[in-house]
């Protein structure tokens, strides 16, 4: 078992401290507001007075907090204890946030190793979650059964930017199924349907078109999106402005829709309108 420090006591900080207490592993904690950390110094955690004092008690300290400026502001009171220290930030933030903060925990002499939680607090510790690791393989390495004990644990590569990356990557799918799930159910509610009721229509129409992924994938890589095209680009605008305007009609704002609709007719306006729906991409890739 390890010697594991756990810095910030949110709700997910928390979760990371109690299921290292409960697997056995030696847990100091510290947290801004000490009250939070009761519950854990009574299953059996330490409790320090500073993040230095924490980051000093173990071989490994995990940082949890809001925001990376956030995580910025602790490490600074225990930059101090750092040399010769592994730590883990698994705080959520961009690519370069977390390639900034890998740049200065190196200046300090600590080694770095960014992590994307791919859970909810509940989920830590069981079956399901995941969490992503880029930075230092020989930090995940030397500490792999300490973060397996939190959940399936997966390094990237040691680009520290990379954990982030596919962390926002994989939101950035979630938020476009809820997206189109909420726009999905207004114009289902927008007839006097309810939502419920048409989850079963939806569920297996969401599960075959996730079927097209592989394809979609491959035309991406590839940069072929006008191979083996079933329904092209230009037809399925139709069907975008067909969406864009029923919901006006229906009195829903076609917020979620218009920007795929602005896209897929800025690719056509290019020549592209024999494509595949993939070919959207080229048009994303040029903004940045």
């Amino acid at each position: 078992m390890s010697r594991i420090s756990v810095l910030g006591l949110g709700a997910m900080g928390t979760a990371l401290a109690a299921t290292l207490v409960r697997k056995g592993h030696s847990v100091t904690v510290w947290n801004r507001t000490q009250s939070r950390a009761k519950p854990l110094v009574s299953a059996g955690a330490m409790i320090a007075a500073t993040p230095a004092e924490a980051v000093a008690a173990s071989e490994l300290t995990i940082l949890c907090v809001v925001d990376y400026a956030a995580a910025g502001a602790v490490l600074a009171e225990a930059q101090d204890a750092l040399r010769g220290r592994d730590l883990v930030n698994l705080t959520n933030g961009t690519p370069r946030e977390a390639k900034d903060l890998a740049d200065w925990a190196e200046t300090k002499g600590a080694a770095y190793l960014d992590g994307g939680i791919m859970a909810i607090p509940p989920m830590i510790g069981d079956r399901g979650a995941l969490i992503l690791y880029s930075g230092s393989n020989a930090l995940f390495e030397r500490h792999k059964p300490s973060l397996d004990a939190l959940a399936e644990s997966r390094h990237l590569g040691e680009d520290p930017s990379l954990a982030a990356l596919y962390d926002l990557a994989l939101l950035s799918g979630m938020y476009g199924l809820f997206s189109g799930f909420l726009h999905a159910g207004a114009l289902v509610a927008s007839s006097g349907g309810k939502v419920t009721d048409f989850l079963p229509l939806l569920l297996p129409w969401i599960t075959a078109m996730s079927g097209t992924l592989p394809d979609l994938a491959n035309k991406v890589d590839s940069g072929l999106h006008d191979r083996s095209v079933v329904s092209n680009l230009a037809m399925q605008r139709v069907a975008l402005e067909n969406i864009a305007r029923a919901s006006r009609e229906q009195g829903i704002a076609p917020d979620f829709i218009e920007p795929m609709l602005r896209l897929a007719t800025r690719r056509i306006a290019e020549g592209h309108g024999s494509d595949d729906i993939s070919g959207v991409i080229e048009t994303i890739r040029r903004q940045t």
